[in-house]
């Protein structure tokens, strides 16, 4: 780009005005500023002929928090007028602008995996920590890994040609005509083929323009697959597209020396990926087992450890590798979405002699190697000694960098899950009365699952906790309030019977827990409201405990994803002693927490005794505080507001104490495993 004369096209998924154009060192040294807008801004005004295009997907709000905010302010408002901004917006329902292709004077291009975004930035070291390797907010993310090409020649004037298409298609205004000028080449790179042929697949929804649907991309994959004979390679963030699974198992069935390597991301770490690519990959490997070619496959992510931590790499390229013979590299994914519902472009090369043969492996072998922490000679010897691609994936580990094998468990089953599915990765863009009525008809499903009811039950919770303290039902939750209506019945008979009934009742209605304690101290005294406050208090947790018991597990994971699987996990090895923290840290509702913790199966005993330990600082500190903590809330004084802050030290100190005593007992805290 800053070799350009005359234009330049950015088309993305996503483009982000922070983004660090910058090497392995994170350092720009010519001159120019290291941040995407910021850069093109001083191109343009040293070059005033110079036109910047930048075309993104108008996105849709379920990506909201991963995009930049506003990016109409921060690439249109904030540069020049020869920088013109385009939001593409023109695609079909349920459709994207997927494509991430830079052309430079239409001399040079690039297509690949890559968006010019934010936390893309990594070495291929893919290290464990890497200071570097921070957002623009200073957080560090995870190694990342993508794969992107640059061409030359008439193979870039046709991605500039389909670029300036998707530029009117999105009616952003007729672009200038194509016209290759200079030779912006970076004479640093040292390309890896020369005088070949460049084959160009792209997806197209119908509707996109008028030239109607386009599947080139599927064609091809199908096609590739059906010529290997040897290996396959492939790397890819996504894989749910059935008719390359089913091609897949065809074609290692039909041919007994065939293998195949995929290497994908270890798991979907988002809510929305949980719930609809996760399924989808699970089909995907259960269609090659049930092949019965298992010995002759693997599905593999990259492991990254450093003494006793572990991590693994971010794999977002779009690879793949047949023999010797192709070398394909774009932005389609292996999911429905990319084969007809995006737009996508995917660069391919075939071998037409041994020079080409031999860069293809190059290629592979070098991807293969950065995965393990090894050199590319590492992964030729050990192909050598061993014949197989699998036996390289399977051994083959240097500074703590292995591929391991991929786990999904078992499928989400509700119906839930596959409505989010339809809508999410579908195999054509969505036409809105279809859509509706679909879900419509899910919905009328839904309201007869177990997941439909816990949702509904969360969502009950969630909305009286609100509206305890953002209706006028505060008013019924005011201390003073609570603290009269306490003492009218202190002195009769029934406020033994009566009192454990409030704090149930307050449980399932999600009143504050801590209100209660204290208006029970301050009316009763400290003795016997201490004793109310316990029985109360724990008599609620069962019962709001049983609730989530009867909504049940598989309903909690079908809910939040893979992740609530080692949240429970972790908690129930540590039994009484996770269950008694999350008690001495009540961020969370108390009636929700509870809700969560027997729906996740956590031990009754474990789940009672913990929380009985955790509550127990405060219950003590407020009860025997209680009139004054009342007085404090109501009307303080300077000397009772010493007394308060006395009391949340020896709370804390109480809560340590406990937690360091339990953690010393034979067998402390271990839940066992079940």
């Amino acid at each position: 780009m800053s070799r350009a004369q005359h234009s330049v096209f950015i088309v993305g998924w996503d483009i982000d005005s922070r983004t660090r154009l910058v090497g392995e060192d994170c350092k720009a040294d010519d001159g120019l500023p290291d941040t995407l807008v910021a850069f093109i801004n001083a191109l343009v005004e040293r070059n005033p002929k110079l036109n910047v295009h930048l075309l993104l997907w108008d996105f849709s709000v379920l990506y909201a928090l991963e995009r930049e905010f506003l990016p109409q302010v921060s690439l249109d408002w904030s540069t020049p007028r020869q920088v013109h901004f385009c939001l593409d917006h023109t695609l079909p329902i349920g459709s994207s602008q997927h494509q991430k292709i830079v052309v430079v004077d239409d001399a040079v291009a690039f297509s690949g995996g890559l968006d010019l975004t934010i936390r893309r930035w990594d070495t291929p070291d893919h290290e464990l920590h890497n200071d570097l390797r921070v957002d623009p907010g200073g957080v560090p993310y995870r190694p990342f890994h993508d794969v992107q090409c640059m061409f030359d020649g008439e193979a870039a004037r046709a991605i500039a040609e389909l670029t300036r298409e998707r530029w009117k298609n999105a009616a952003c205004a007729n672009p200038e005509p194509v016209e290759p000028l200079g030779d912006p080449w970076p004479q640093s790179v040292v390309p890896d083929f020369t005088d070949v042929e460049i084959g160009i697949a792209r997806t197209q929804p119908r509707g996109a323009d008028n030239s109607g649907e386009i599947r080139e991309v599927e064609h091809l994959f199908l096609d590739a697959i059906e010529a290997a004979e040897r290996t396959i390679y492939i790397e890819n963030q996504f894989l749910t597209a059935q008719p390359v699974a089913d091609k897949l198992a065809e074609q290692l069935k039909k041919k007994k020396n065939l293998e195949a390597v995929i290497v994908a991301p270890s798991t979907a770490h988002s809510w929305i990926e949980a719930r609809t690519m996760r399924n989808g990959r699970i089909r995907f490997r259960r269609t090659l087992e049930e092949a019965g070619i298992g010995d002759r496959f693997r599905m593999v992510y990259p492991e990254v450890k450093a003494g006793d931590e572990t991590t693994d790499t971010m794999i977002h390229s779009k690879v793949m590798v047949i023999d010797d013979k192709l070398l394909r590299v774009g932005s389609a994914n292996l999911n429905n979405r990319s084969m007809g519902t995006d737009t996508e472009c995917d660069i391919a090369i075939e071998a037409r002699n041994d020079a080409d043969r031999k860069a293809i492996l190059r290629i592979r072998n070098g991807l293969l190697a950065e995965h393990c922490g090894a050199e590319t000679s590492d992964v030729e010897d050990l192909l050598q000694e061993t014949g197989s691609l699998i036996a390289v994936a399977d051994v083959l580990s240097r500074r703590g960098h292995a591929l391991r094998a991929i786990d999904d468990g078992e499928p989400d089953l509700e119906e839930f899950a596959s409505t989010i599915e339809e809508v999410a990765d579908p195999v054509r863009p969505l036409q809105a009365q279809t859509l509706l009525t679909r879900l419509a008809g899910r919905l009328r499903t839904m309201a007869r699952t177990a997941l439909f009811k816990f949702l509904l039950v969360a969502l009950v919770f969630l909305a009286l906790t609100a509206a305890w303290h953002l209706t006028p039902l505060a008013e019924y939750a005011s201390p003073s309030v609570v603290r009269d209506s306490f003492e009218s019945f202190a002195a009769s008979g029934w406020a033994p019977l009566v009192m454990p009934v409030i704090f149930v009742v307050g449980g399932l209605i999600a009143f504050p827990l801590t209100i209660l304690i204290a208006a029970t101290a301050a009316a009763f005294g400290p003795l016997v409201g201490t004793f109310y406050s316990v029985l109360g208090s724990m008599l609620s947790a069962l019962a709001t405990y049983g609730i989530g018991a009867l909504i049940g597990r598989e309903v909690l994971r079908n809910a939040f994803g893979p992740r609530i699987e080692m949240i429970r996990d972790k908690v129930q090895r540590k039994g009484v002693l996770a269950v008694m923290a999350i008690r001495l840290v009540p961020i969370s509702p108390y009636t929700v927490v509870n809700v969560v913790m027997g729906a996740s199966e956590i031990r009754v005993l474990d789940y009672a005794l913990g929380t009985l330990l955790g509550l127990a600082p405060g219950l003590i500190v407020l009860a025997v505080a209680g009139d004054a903590f009342m007085r404090i809330l109501t009307d303080p004084t300077l000397w009772e507001v010493s007394v308060l802050g006395a009391a949340i030290v020896l709370w804390i100190g109480m809560s340590f104490g406990i937690q360091y005593l339990v953690a010393r007992l034979p067998g402390g805290g271990a839940g066992g495993d079940h």
